[in-house]
């Protein structure tokens, strides 16, 4: 019998271009966000002393910026919790990214929780024209359900001061709120909240993941290709359900379309959009392939994706081995192919296909009606949405289309 043959794909046509996020502190945070994915990742780094050392921050700014061929480079720090690693870091990048920049415009955005943020912090942030995402996602006793303090305190009250010290300096900053079990149920009060926050790019990020076990923290399930075989796991019961996620969607797209056209601009919204005006979705859940949104951890480890933070998925270490090497190798190009060849056949004939591209790899495990279990978990909220947006996306694309008037 012959031996298997792996299908060999090429890098990209093109620039090079390809986004690096970067996690300064890995895992660590200040809050205990009951639902958070990333604070299972200390398991793996169980003796690591947390925090990006000068050498990989050298590194990662010197080959980030050299190993593309495009004109703008966004460097994205994320976590844990980044203002952990305090301002004279970010000092720092700033002075290695004037360092290597060479000719090349360098943008910086930081996703935070806000809890940390000081005059200080705010002066720093709008002196070098950061984009801040702040995690927040409603009301006080929405956010407080599962954004908790290491006490089991609420969070609500810290993230709002943040918030005024942005608007204080007058910082760009836009809003993400993870749709969950408990908040999706009350769509217009998180509208309402989000509207009144002055925030006008809102980022709706649904919660869903498996666990392999509850002990004392909690353990994300691996993906079935890390161990060789598909394991029941349960779903997280913070885990957002597929068709109350849809339902959350339509409500806050039938305000969105009544009151806020051209003046709130929503992610998904944008996303669905793309395919009725000829153009691919412009993040890599909606893609038709991925493997092109990477992160780097705190010691320099290369990993496929962060929601693959799995050691089946590590490329190699940064200190080690070229950036761009790893980027285009064979492993990495077929995690990312493996996106559409991996399809199921009820999403190969769907016609929403072009909006979705079958979601999130790390959601594909519900079964579909050939039993296998690559569908979506999402996808009947994936559909109740699209089915219920199509009339209105028309339009809109219809309207953008049309010359504008002189």
């Amino acid at each position: 019998m012959p031996a298997m043959q792996l299908k060999v794909y090429q890098p990209p046509q093109g620039p090079r271009a390809f986004h690096l996020m970067a996690k300064p502190i890995g895992p660590i945070c200040n809050l205990r966000c009951e639902y958070c994915f990333y604070l299972d990742k200390e398991r793996f780094y169980e003796t690591s002393k947390w925090r990006m050392s000068d050498e990989v921050l050298e590194q990662y700014v010197k080959q980030y910026i050299e190993s593309q061929d495009v004109d703008v480079i966004n460097f994205a720090w994320q976590g844990g919790e980044p203002t952990l690693m305090g301002v004279d870091f970010f000092r720092r990048a700033l002075e290695l990214q004037k360092k290597y920049a060479n000719g090349k415009t360098i943008t910086n955005a930081l996703q935070t929780n806000g809890t940390l943020l000081d005059d200080e912090w705010c002066e720093m942030l709008k002196r070098e024209n950061f984009l801040v995402g702040l995690s927040i996602d409603g009301s006080q006793e929405l956010h407080d359900h599962y954004r908790v303090g290491i006490k089991n305190e609420g969070s609500f009250d810290k993230v709002m001061r943040g918030l005024e010290l942005l608007k204080k300096h007058k910082v760009e900053f836009n809003t993400l709120t993870v749709v969950n079990d408990y908040n999706a149920r009350r769509p217009m009060e998180v509208y309402d909240f989000l509207k009144a926050s002055g925030s006008t790019f809102w980022q709706f990020i649904p919660i869903v993941e498996r666990l392999e076990k509850m002990d004392q923290r909690l353990v994300i399930a691996p993906p079935p290709e890390e161990t060789g075989h598909d394991e029941p796991y349960p779903v997280a019961n913070w885990s957002v359900p597929p068709r109350l996620y849809g339902q959350f969607l339509c409500s806050i797209f039938d305000r969105w379309y009544r009151e806020d056209i051209g003046r709130i601009f929503i992610q998904q919204f944008e996303n669905t959009l793309a395919p009725y005006m000829g153009q691919k979705p412009g993040v890599c859940v909606y893609a038709e392939t991925c493997g092109l949104a990477l992160i780097i951890e705190h010691n320099g480890d290369i990993y496929s994706c962060d929601h693959f933070m799995f050691p089946g998925y590590k490329l190699g270490n940064i200190l080690e081995k070229p950036l761009a090497e790893m980027v285009y190798s064979p492993a990495q190009l077929r995690f990312g192919h493996a996106k559409a060849d991996e399809l199921p056949r009820d999403c190969i004939t769907c016609k929403w296909r072009p909006q979705c591209n079958g979601g999130c790899p790390k959601d594909r495990f519900a079964a579909d009606t050939q039993g296998t279990k690559k569908l979506n978990y999402l996808c009947p909220g994936f559909k109740m949405f699209y089915n219920h947006v199509d009339a209105r996306m028309k339009k809109i694309a219809e309207v953008l289309r049309q010359p504008a008037m002189r």
